[in-house]
């Protein structure tokens, strides 16, 4: 997505300053970005006219003029029915006027209708699963609700870019926006005045000379791609020809002429080169080696965006370049699935950011301070969700919150990471983005959870349903006390700041420090509440840490030391729901009275109410394999059904 406050954060000084100011800036320029945004949200996830049919390839014949306002060609489309149909619908702007469509040299009649849409009608049915194809010639001024193509200037000269997502590619070419089916190809074929060079998607694949001083430039893309990634820029480019990765493959820049002279961008550009090598190292090889990956420059002041293959700037710190490099991997190979889960989009892009900065652009003391600046961000409210509802698909605030699709969906993947280990989220996120059926394709967040579930067998339906389906974060209190057989009591506690999560299960991290400086780590697997660990710990202790690197969400935690913490107090505290998973039955350790029960569905639905009695069971066997949440008394406990 456009990252405006990218620009802002990577010009700030790292440390205590970059920690403090970033969320103040963020929020004024997240603002511009949302206000454009809300201009696009005319649109549903889904056009259903377009869903009988498989969008193969596109190719765009089209007149381009940087000093005029309008566009005039044709687009041509091979497209394979997947049911018998006797029309066709294309998502075409309502300021564009087309004026024929070919179909096997005859002429079609169509119409173009108030939904932005051209329905084509066929001589007769066509048959479901052959390939066909048609020509729809246009022109005309792209509609400017969505600022989806611009005009402009940059310095002194003429440019003509565009920036479609999410709904602005039907401003200027005929084409299928829903997002569930990918352009498998893609040409463009772009006719301009001789002095321009024009940049887009793919590979280049010539450059002709035209009559009356034209200039016809090739670029193709085998790659599938989503309407909203297609992109061009078209000024008096310096084409920057390199080579980046290993083995190579193109590394293809088109800058403005003063960018060359510019000794920090031409700098923050060849830095590109470092971060991909990264990226390659813990994402996996760079999707699109086939073609190349760079940056074509727009006038989008203040604004980014990830065109595949070659991503748009209106700016160069290293922090917007590695969020855009990242969504290559994470929003062009695998897209969002819909407009819900641009988490899938935002948050993996910002959790590239993390990974530049812990990897090449920060100490470890500067690396803390983003992130603590970060989770204070993140829990600066105590409400909403990472996942946009469909009641707010048209509130632009939700689908583009920098707190909640952006920075918070980066923090989640942090936890996972904290959950999994590093060497096993890595090679998790790596097998997600290769799946055969997703692997340039769509996704959404169900799809990652089986993904995640199949790489590790971990199935984190609840870690999602608390962090991304659900609102706010915890806060815990730490009590501990150490005995004098070399162990340390701790009990856990927690409260929410939001009643859609009952409980947020989590490994605990804590860190021990001696008074000789001896220091352990602990990881403790907090599954309820009020919960008691013992643990060995060798060394006398001065103090304890919790949350020590920012492991995890969570805000005004405390930690105290508690001399009352005893092993009475585990054996009557301590509260158990086992076994868990259960298939028939369920039992309760430490709850010694009878006491009304609820269990709900993971979605919060009451599946099951009843009254526990001291020493029996709780028959389950009628419930639906699932995560569950059983509530007696104050706790709140998850379970799997078998």
């Amino acid at each position: 997505m456009k990252k405006l406050y990218l620009v802002v954060l990577c010009i700030i000084s790292f440390g205590s300053l970059h920690s403090q100011n970033q969320n103040i800036e963020m929020k004024g320029l997240i603002a511009k970005e949302m206000k454009a945004f809300a201009q696009k949200m005319t649109a549903p996830n889904i056009n259903p006219h377009t869903l009988n049919y498989d969008l193969q390839y596109q190719r765009m014949d089209v007149n381009l003029d940087p000093a005029v306002y309008n566009i005039s060609g044709s687009v041509t489309s091979h497209f394979k029915p997947n049911q018998s149909m006797s029309s066709i619908y294309f998502d075409l702007a309502n300021t564009l006027t087309v004026s024929q469509v070919k179909y096997h040299g005859n002429n079609l009649t169509f119409q173009q209708l108030s939904t932005k849409e051209v329905k084509i009608d066929f001589p007769s049915s066509l048959p479901a699963n052959v390939l066909d194809s048609l020509t729809i010639q246009y022109a005309g001024p792209p509609d400017t609700a969505n600022s989806a193509f611009s005009t402009g200037s940059q310095n002194g000269e003429l440019i003509l870019s565009t920036l479609s997502e999410p709904y602005g590619a039907q401003d200027w070419f005929p084409t299928k926006q829903s997002l569930n089916d990918k352009i498998d190809r893609f040409d463009f074929k772009i006719t301009t005045p001789n002095q321009y060079n024009v940049a887009a998607n793919g590979k280049l694949m010539s450059e002709t000379a035209l009559p009356n001083n034209k200039k016809l430039t090739f670029w193709r893309t085998m790659y599938p791609t989503s309407a909203y990634l297609v992109a061009l820029a078209i000024t008096n480019f310096v084409k920057l020809n390199d080579t980046m990765g290993n083995p190579p493959f193109p590394f293809v820049n088109y800058v403005y002429p003063t960018t060359v002279n510019n000794t920090a961008v031409m700098s923050n550009i060849e830095w590109t080169k470092q971060i991909m090598n990264t990226f390659e190292t813990y994402f996996g090889l760079y999707p699109f080696r086939n073609e190349k990956y760079g940056h074509m420059e727009f006038q989008y002041g203040g604004v980014c965006m990830e065109h595949q293959t070659m991503s748009s700037m209106s700016s160069w710190g290293k922090s917007v370049i590695a969020h855009e490099l990242a969504h290559q991997w994470f929003g062009d190979k695998v897209t969002c699935g819909s407009w819900n889960d641009i988490w899938l989009n935002e948050g993996f892009a910002t959790f590239g950011e993390h990974l530049a900065n812990e990897k090449l652009l920060m100490t470890q003391s500067e690396f803390m301070n983003y992130l603590s600046g970060q989770k204070d961000y993140i829990t600066s409210s105590p409400g909403g969700s990472t996942y946009v509802a469909d009641a707010n698909l048209g509130n632009q605030g939700a689908i583009f919150s920098g707190r909640l699709s952006y920075a918070k969906g980066g923090y989640i993947l942090r936890m996972l990471k904290w959950i999994l280990g590093d060497a096993a989220f890595y090679q998790a996120i790596q097998e997600y983005h290769s799946r055969p059926n997703l692997a340039y394709s769509y996704a959404k967040t169900a799809d990652l959870t089986a993904s995640l579930l199949q790489s590790t067998g971990k199935d984190f339906s609840g870690f999602f349903s608390d962090w991304v389906y659900g609102e706010g974060y915890p806060t815990y209190d730490i009590r501990w006390r150490e005995s004098s057989n070399q162990t340390i009591t701790i009990k856990v506690s927690q409260t929410q700041s939001n009643s859609s999560v009952s409980f947020y299960e989590m490994p605990v991290p804590i860190k021990v420090n001696g008074t000789a400086g001896q220091v352990a780590y602990l990881t403790l697997n907090n599954t309820s509440n009020n919960q008691y660990f013992v643990e060995p710990v060798p060394f006398p202790i001065a103090n304890v840490q919790f949350n020590y690197e920012y492991q995890i969400l969570e805000r005004n935690s405390t930690v105290a030391k508690d001399n009352s913490l005893s092993v009475e107090n585990i054996e009557k505290d301590q509260f158990a729901l086992y076994p868990n998973p259960a298939k028939n039955e369920l039992y309760l350790k430490g709850m010694e009275k009878s006491a009304e029960f609820v269990i709900y569905s993971i979605d919060g639905k009451l599946v099951r109410s009843g009254k526990y009695q001291p020493g029996k069971s709780i028959h389950i066997a009628e419930l639906i394999p699932g995560v569950y949440i059983f509530k007696i008394d104050d706790r709140n406990v998850k379970f799997v059904k078998e």
